[in-house]
């Protein structure tokens, strides 16, 4: 198994276990235990580290070592401002571009969390929703925007994870309207329902707008 796949597999289950709580927030990582946990040995540990410190899911400083990221009030403010910027961009974007075989999938996905034998796990339900927010970026074929974004939805898992049960079919009914916008190509329409999406998502999830003068918050 390359190098490169070890970094991404032991990134990716790391992600899993902050997103599930194993690994609470300020919890301190310690890298050999890391790597007994994730079955590695620690230069995969390092890089996973590294990875997912650039997505924010960790903090490091250079003498007190590595501890999980809390997701303040503020950070989840800050996440928003971004999403009210790149996701608008993201769906206008996917618009122009049009790609079935993305299309096909999110079609699929809503169609999995409508389906309600077997109920699916909040793991499973995480995961396909940050593909199906994921894929909008990837239709771009914006190689700029999609390594800024791709990190920023992982993030916003997070914070789904925490305040938001994503069983509820209000959680996925606004990308029915997205999609739809995109499949058209309408991209005016594509980019104000992604924003409506987001203003919606920031409201119900009681997160403050970092604007004072934006009509839609402060929320409560």
């Amino acid at each position: 198994m390359s190098t490169e796949t070890l970094r991404s597999m032991a990134a990716a289950q790391l992600r899993r276990l902050i997103l599930d709580g194993t690994f609470a927030p300020g919890e301190r990582l310690i890298e050999d235990r890391l790597a007994e946990v994730l079955g590695v040995s620690r230069n995969p540990v390092r890089e996973a580290i590294r990875a997912l410190e650039a997505e924010g899911f960790i903090d490091t400083t250079a003498r007190r070592g590595s501890f999980v990221a809390s997701l303040s009030p503020q950070k989840a403010t800050d996440l928003f401002a971004v999403r009210l910027a790149l996701e608008p961009l993201g769906a206008r974007l996917a618009a122009g571009a049009r790609s079935k075989d993305h299309l096909d999938r999110m079609r699929a996905i809503l169609d999995l969390v409508a389906d309600e034998e077997p109920e699916r796990t909040l793991d499973e339900l995480s995961e396909l929703h940050t593909e199906l927010h994921s894929l909008i970026f990837e239709m771009t074929g914006n190689a700029y925007l999609i390594a800024i974004a791709l990190p920023m939805v992982k993030r916003g898992e997070w914070l789904l994870r925490q305040r938001a049960p994503l069983r509820r079919p209000a959680a996925w009914s606004q990308h029915h309207d997205l999609i739809r916008a995109i499949e058209i190509g309408d991209t005016d329409l594509a980019e104000a329902a992604a924003r409506h999406h987001v203003l919606s998502v920031r409201s119900s999830l009681g997160v403050d707008s970092p604007d004072p003068t934006d009509p839609t918050g402060p929320t409560t």
